[in-house]
């Protein structure tokens, strides 16, 4: 699989045509439980696993609607695979084990529970998002602002093997890499930005609990 990408992208503004039709058709698939038709998809673009319908309010991942739906294992195990995280919530805040549970769909909740493979309490996590949401925003204040963006959540880092997520910022011809390089309690990201055609332009940040230090600039 390559790069982990957080799709961020939620307002139709910020794509170009061709693109919002791919994710409209996606979410289409999703809603109307065509499994194979989904599936088939995504198999073509699996950095859009995680993605949600444009412009939509529910934030549903194609998970959250196989939960929904009660969709075969096979094809939750076919999205999991596809890279979909079990942690990723919705916006009503649910994950898509709490999405099956609630329509009684009990064959998927063995499935859907979320699998962890490195731990950092709840509440240390949030206040590192809050910091690492602060840095994106100070980065890119023209571009964050509104409703077109959901910045990147930090949980899923939490089911997946060291290594980068990419978020692209639209407009910036750039974005952020970043990861946990340390967990527990001491929990600290590290992230790079930088903009494609800046040169010089990178920046690179530690963040903890108790806040965010630039620890290098001028790469790139």
């Amino acid at each position: 699989m390559g790069t982990v990408v957080w799709d961020g992208i939620v307002g139709d503004d910020v794509l170009h045509e061709d693109a919002a039709k791919v994710r409209h058709q996606l979410a289409d698939a999703a809603k109307n439980f065509e499994w194979g038709r989904l599936t088939a998809m995504l198999r073509e673009q699996r950095d859009l696993v995680n993605t949600t319908r444009p412009g939509g309010t529910s934030l549903f991942a194609p998970l959250h609607q196989a939960a929904y739906g009660g969709a075969p294992i096979s094809v939750v195990e076919e999205l999991l695979q596809l890279g979909a995280w079990r942690t990723l919530q919705n916006a009503r805040g649910e994950r898509p084990i709490d999405v099956a549970e609630r329509r009684g769909h009990r064959h998927l909740l063995g499935v859907l529970e979320p699998r962890l493979l490195r731990h950092v309490p709840s509440g240390v996590l949030l206040k590192v998002q809050e910091h690492f949401h602060a840095v994106i925003q100070g980065r890119a204040p023209e571009q964050t602002r509104g409703r077109s963006l959901r910045l990147p959540e930090l949980e899923p880092l939490l089911e997946l093997e060291p290594g980068e997520v990419w978020f692209a910022v639209p407009g910036m011809t750039g974005g952020f890499a970043y990861d946990l390089r340390s967990i527990g309690v001491e929990a600290m990201l590290e992230t790079e930005s930088w903009s494609r055609v800046v040169g010089g332009s990178g920046q690179r940040h530690e963040i903890t609990s108790a806040g965010s230090r630039l620890v290098e600039e001028g790469f790139v």
